[in-house]
């Protein structure tokens, strides 16, 4: 048994509160008093004791990437993100051979299968592509992309193990609406994403189940007073769960205004996006086989199309509150108990209470700093 002792806690319900927190692998007593015989974590001071992160949406960190389909690489990734906060994510796919997404759905079924509790813990695989609209393909490569396939899908989930939570498709595509009807019944998260939708397709698609939008703003029709596209559509459809990328470069700050005054509290998702560049210096990277060139944060294919993020999720969440003015403890809820309702594991993970996982990220109050992080009771990173 382990506890902070007298330690500035968010607690689900209560805010912030000084209080101590006991736990094992699991959350045992929030109370002023400690379990006897529990071993302290000592904290610095000016820390605050929050939920783990969870990242719905990251395709690579410290120079691996999950469409390298090795445990190696997972591996590398989990142990980079602990280092940001983040005790839980979907290793992300992109369109690729099948092949290669077959690959990588092999090495996650692995790699859940034989996790020894390092770094960050894979839930199971976010499927971004192949299922997307060319026009809007993004940093995808284009020879890749395919049609929606229930088939096809079942292929991939069979390899992963069943552990697909997320899949962002374009539901203009031909045979899209069954495989979001599919999607849905089988309790997976159909999000539209790389998308070249009107309204009346978004309205369908929420119709069939679809609850989530892929990386909002990016990569999907723009909002025309004509025609709302996705992204009007993620404005105005409370059953949308948007995702945003938070660094301030893929969407500016007055935009994210606007998403966080349209959405209700709970349907808002922060994500990094990030690829394997995340965690190292300038320079050039590789996603899905094109040349990426990280500068000052920004990620690039050659041709200037961004190619996801080198975001870390508590700079996310900063951004959320120093840049964007909105409070602190929703900007961390956008990062913590959003998700883990989206995905539906609300009921072990996203917020600090007596019963949930012991998943912890502590940061310095002022520089949001990571100091340590905590998943299911074990230290898995300490600055």
């Amino acid at each position: 048994m382990k506890c902070f002792k007298n330690a500035t806690v968010y607690v689900e319900g209560e805010g912030l509160k000084k209080t101590t927190v006991c736990f094992d692998e699991k959350i045992q007593k929030i109370s002023r008093c400690a379990i006897s015989g529990a071993e302290e974590i000592k904290l610095p001071e000016n820390t605050v004791v929050l939920p783990g992160f969870i990242d719905q949406h990251i395709h690579g960190a410290g120079g691996s990437d999950a469409m390298d389909g090795t445990l190696k690489d997972l591996a590398i990734i989990a142990k980079t993100v602990a280092e940001e906060g983040t005790t839980a994510f979907l290793a992300t796919t992109m369109t690729q051979s099948k092949e290669n997404i077959m690959n990588a759905m092999k090495a996650v079924k692995e790699y859940r299968e034989t996790d020894n509790g390092e770094g960050a813990r894979v839930l199971g695989v976010h499927l971004e592509g192949p299922f997307i609209a060319t026009k809007h393909k993004g940093a995808q490569p284009l020879e890749y992309i395919s049609v929606p396939d229930v088939a096809t899908f079942e292929e991939y989930n069979l390899a992963s193990g069943n552990c697909i939570k997320l899949v962002s498709l374009a539901p203009e595509a031909d045979g899209a609406m069954m495989l979001v009807s599919y999607l849905t019944q089988e309790n997976i998260v159909a999000s539209i994403g790389h998308s070249d939708a009107g309204y009346a397709k978004v309205d369908e698609a929420i119709s069939n189940g679809a609850c989530n939008v892929t990386h909002t703003y990016n990569a999907q029709t723009a909002l025309h007073h004509r025609e709302i596209g996705v992204v009007g559509s993620a404005l105005l459809r409370d059953e949308l769960n948007c995702e945003l990328i938070a660094d301030t470069i893929h969407v500016s700050v007055p935009a994210i205004r606007l998403l966080v005054k349209n959405k209700p509290l709970n349907k808002l998702t922060l994500i990094t996006d990030a690829m394997r560049a995340k965690g190292l210096a300038d320079g050039e990277s590789e996603l899905g086989g094109q040349v990426v060139i990280v500068k000052n944060g920004e990620a690039r294919l050659k041709d200037g199309t961004l190619a996801g993020s080198v975001l870390r999720m508590n700079r996310a969440v900063e951004n959320m509150v120093k840049k964007v003015g909105v409070d602190f403890l929703q900007a961390v809820d956008y990062a913590t108990i959003n998700p883990a309702r989206n995905l539906k594991i609300d009921n072990e993970a996203g917020s600090i209470k007596v019963g949930k996982n012991a998943d912890f990220a502590v940061i310095d109050a002022e520089t949001y700093d990571v100091v340590l992080t905590v998943r299911g009771g074990k230290v898995v990173y300490q600055r």
